[in-house]
């Protein structure tokens, strides 16, 4: 049975506005009689409320009445807009700063690492910085020995390691902090989206790294706003919204309920002169039926509807396709198939329908941006409006369990063997 490493029980953090103090000592000690006194603050900005019970205005709930728990072994995402409270969840875990009010409890040694540097001395050689983290983690210098090769062949700053760490580049020290802070053999080990400054092949690296880690029985936790990194690494998830837990559960339901809300959340993006623009659109399956689930292998069908402010001898249409990462996947455009949209009278609205054949795109999330004009530029553009999945099924693949996640694609194949004599 899995044993329970870390629980965190009603747990907020508060934080207060603006700059603590006055900045002179005289007016600090001001507003300090005058408190011990009930008096108001003398320092306070005119027309602003100055009840001294007044907090509102004041303090800030970072985090508020967050409540889960992780066995070891247990890969967390977590997953939340800019501001959500993720940032502090970790900062709190990392014993960065205490929690307002609740309890957290932790079985084991954390190795955090939050932002670039965190825990180096600039001052000191990647070498020195190595040692000097393993003694906070609690090793003995023989055990931060037997590891010092494989941290700094993971790192891959070899020719530098005797160098001051202020000198390295952000790339060179996030690499050196996240290979220390996975090889030291920590119960726990906390990553925040630092992953971002590194290159394509460490963070592929980093994320073997870590499912190493996990499968060796201990603990991750990981914050990334790439969705298909948080989905590939993780098993499990927790959704933040405005400081408060939203949802918990498999990491597959986390991140899909925070893709639609923040497609509800936010608005679309939209560019052009709007000549020609877009009025509805939608995405149906073989049988006509509007959906945002399509099976790799089937096909499915974008229909839009448009109308002009003035008569148009033609128009292109584009459906551009990118995954939850925001990378260009692919597109169709109508001049590619030599299909004409052409003689849009003023007023006059045409609908258009595209079938996108045989899909084999990697099963995962997909948004499709829309796309009208011509030779002289953009009539309407809008930027991911429609939002899709792709489901693995059996009839494309047959095996029941998934394929490599970092396929972009899945290719068909037919397989045969011959005895040779």
């Amino acid at each position: 049975m899995n044993e329970v490493v870390i629980r965190f029980e009603d747990v907020s953090k508060q934080y207060r506005l603006g700059v603590v103090g006055t900045g002179t000592l005289s007016h600090d000690l001001n507003r300090f009689f005058a408190r011990v006194r009930g008096r108001e603050d003398p320092t306070r900005k005119v027309g602003v409320a100055n009840t001294l019970r007044e907090r509102s205005g004041d303090y800030v709930w970072a985090l508020k009445d967050i409540n889960f728990s992780l066995n070891d072994g247990e890969v967390l995402g977590v997953v939340g807009k800019n501001g959500a409270g993720k940032s502090t969840l970790l900062k709190l875990l990392s014993r960065v700063t205490a929690p307002t009010t609740g309890e957290i409890k932790v079985k084991g040694r954390i190795a955090s690492l939050l932002e670039v540097g965190t825990g180096f001395h600039p001052e000191l050689t990647g070498k020195e910085n190595i040692y000097l983290n393993g003694a906070i983690l609690g090793m003995t210098k023989r055990e931060i020995t037997s590891k010092f090769e494989e941290i700094v062949e993971f790192s891959g700053v070899g020719k530098y390691v005797d160098t001051p760490v202020k000198r390295y580049s952000s790339g060179m020290y996030v690499r050196l902090a996240f290979a220390v802070a996975a090889h030291l053999e920590p119960e726990i080990l906390i990553v925040d989206e630092v992953l971002a400054v590194g290159d394509a092949e460490f963070q592929k690296k980093a994320i073997g790294k870590m499912q190493s880690v996990s499968r060796s029985g201990r603990t991750v936790l990981f914050v990334s706003h790439n969705l298909t990194a948080v989905e590939q690494l993780c098993t499990k998830g927790i959704l933040l919204q405005n400081g408060m837990l939203k949802m918990e559960g498999p990491i597959h339901d986390v991140t899909t309920a925070y893709k639609k809300s923040s497609v509800h959340e936010s608005e679309l993006k939209r560019s052009g002169t709007r000549l020609v623009e877009f009025q509805k659109y939608e995405i149906t399956d073989g049988q006509g039926r509007t959906t945002d689930e399509v099976m790799l292998g089937d096909s499915f069908r974008v229909t839009a509807s448009f109308t002009a402010k003035e008569k148009m001898d033609y128009t292109d249409m584009t459906l551009d396709i990118r995954n939850d990462a925001n990378e260009f996947i692919g597109h169709v455009t109508n001049s590619d198939d030599l299909f004409e949209i052409k003689n849009i009278e003023k007023g006059g609205q045409k609908t258009v329908s595209v079938d996108v054949k045989e899909v084999s795109f990697a099963p995962g999330t997909y948004y499709i941006s829309l796309w009208l004009g011509n030779n002289y530029g953009t009539f309407d553009y809008i930027e991911n409006c429609i939002r899709f999945s792709i489901k693995q099924g059996e009839g494309f693949i047959r095996r029941p369990y998934p394929f490599d996640k970092r396929a972009k694609a899945v290719l068909k194949s037919s397989w045969k063997i011959e005895d040779r004599r």
